[in-house]
């Protein structure tokens, strides 16, 4: 059947990157199996098993021999994928390899180590983005760092902060996510060669009983595979415990990351901030005028159903009954993929807005003054009580002149008169002084917390993963 007529999932051909569908792809896996019997074999031969130079070099040679339709026609008759691999690995490399081929190992060997490999390696994709969205933010706060801006609580207007320090609370979340996700790409276990139910009877049994050689052999095959320990103990598969973290961990990241689109959704009904708008983009097909803020929308959507596939990996580990159950096969196959190309594509985009994001400092100024009257009661109140005031009647004071303004406003449609009123009251006034509406007077420490974050965390974290610096720039589909 052609491509047009099969479907696909949106995942892998409109949103997520072509690195991370190729990481998942059928061919990808198909050839990790068969580094994992290769690096078996040679384990194997180096403890002192009969296999010979040439069937492992028969296998390497065979390594890239691969047809995935032929491994199709195997499966539908032999109804189990790992044995249709094997099949079709021994069929390519030859009678003598395959004698030796999978020996002493059971189904998964190959699929959960590979798993492990597949997913280790998606981290590694996922921290590349990761990187490249903190340094976009990064430079992003720092430039802004200054610029005062009204701080919201409830989206009502609270204080004043500044553009940098709003982004500031946006790298915050995504540095613990990439610590956090690099932590567990780090201490990511392999399962090794454990046997069918985890004792490695099947091992001890070709080593004659010896139990160091089989303890190296788990050690050696992990070594070959670039995974620095092995779980200690397991069933058939490997605790689908690690499963839960990785799926909260994509999930976390996802939440960030949506935290941040939706701020940049309010930011743009306020005109203050937007997304990037490409010069030939259409915002909608009726309001020639409209400029959506389509991309952050996408991420929240995408975000939304990472969230949705977490609890799937923890009903999938309660349900692992005794030392393993096949329940978990078909769940797992659709949900950490789903959840490595769902993150992907929400780093994707990320990346994109955050390199292109477009502050308007004149309507956040704007929208600076319309409120800075009501910003300046708390230094006013803080000033009267220094001189001998009562606070407490003071701030009812400032209540009242604050919701008198506020009504006449939204009765009238006139301009705040706040200012006037605190000026002519006789314990207020004279501490409304000449340069009372001076934004920067009102932003705290805000530019130091955004030069002192980036001094201490933000840069010292880049510095360490300098390596990944470059190694991703946004590729947008659509």
């Amino acid at each position: 059947m052609r491509d047009k007529e099969t479907y696909r999932s949106p995942l892998a051909t409109r949103y997520a990157t072509a690195e991370m569908v190729e990481n998942f792809t059928d061919l990808r896996r198909a050839r990790v199996f068969r580094d994992l019997w290769i690096a078996l074999a040679r384990a194997e031969r180096e403890l002192g098993l009969p296999i010979t130079e040439d069937q492992i070099a028969a296998l390497e040679a065979a390594r890239d021999r691969i047809d995935l339709e032929e491994v199709a026609r195997l499966e539908a008759k032999l109804r189990h994928d790992v044995m249709a691999h094997v099949h079709h690995f021994g069929d390519v490399a030859g009678p003598d390899a395959a004698r030796i081929l999978h020996l002493g190992a059971t189904s998964c060997f190959v699929a959960d180590n590979a798993d492990l490999v597949l997913y280790r390696r998606g981290m590694d994709l996922l921290l590349d983005r990761l990187y490249a969205l903190v340094d976009a933010l990064r430079d992003f706060a720092v430039r802004f760092a200054d610029v005062p801006t009204l701080a919201y609580t409830h989206f009502q207007p609270a204080q004043l902060t500044t553009v940098g320090k709003r982004a500031c609370l946006w790298l915050q979340d995504l540095v613990f996510d990439f610590e956090r996700l690099d932590a567990l790409r780090r201490d990511l276990p392999f399962r090794g060669a454990k046997g069918t139910t985890g004792t490695q009877a099947s091992y001890l049994a070709l080593f004659d009983g010896d139990h160091e050689k089989v303890r190296a052999l788990d050690r050696m095959i992990a070594e070959r595979m670039g995974f620095s320990r092995t779980i200690p103990v397991c069933g058939q598969t490997y605790t689908r415990k690690i499963d839960t973290w990785i799926v909260a961990t994509l999930a976390d990241i996802a939440g960030s990351v949506a935290k941040m689109a939706s701020d940049v959704r309010l930011l743009s009904h306020e005109r203050e901030v937007e997304e990037p708008f490409g010069r030939h983009q259409v915002g909608s097909s009726a309001m020639a005028y409209k400029r959506n803020p389509m991309r952050c929308e996408r991420i929240c959507g995408l975000a939304r159903f990472v969230h949705s596939l977490g609890t799937s990996p923890r009903e999938t580990h309660a349900n692992q009954w005794l030392e393993r159950t096949l329940d978990d096969s078909a769940n797992r196959r659709l949900v950490l993929t789903e959840a490595f190309l769902a993150t992907d594509a929400i780093l994707n985009l990320a990346v994109d807005v955050a390199s292109g994001l477009e502050v308007h400092p004149a309507v956040v100024e704007a929208h600076v003054r319309a409120e800075l009257p009501f910003m300046i009661t708390e230094n006013v109140l803080m000033a009267a009580t220094k001189a001998g005031g009562n606070r407490q009647e003071l701030h009812e004071r400032i209540r009242r002149h604050s919701m008198a303004s506020v009504e006449r406003m939204k009765r009238e449609g006139v301009a705040c008169d706040l200012l006037d009123r605190l000026r002519s009251d006789p314990d207020l006034g004279p501490h409304v002084d000449a340069n009372v509406l001076d934004p920067a007077r009102y932003v705290g420490r805000a530019p130091e917390q955004v030069r002192e974050f980036d001094a201490e965390v933000v840069a010292p974290l880049l510095s360490s993963h300098e390596a990944r610096r470059g190694r991703f720039v946004s590729k947008l589909r659509v």
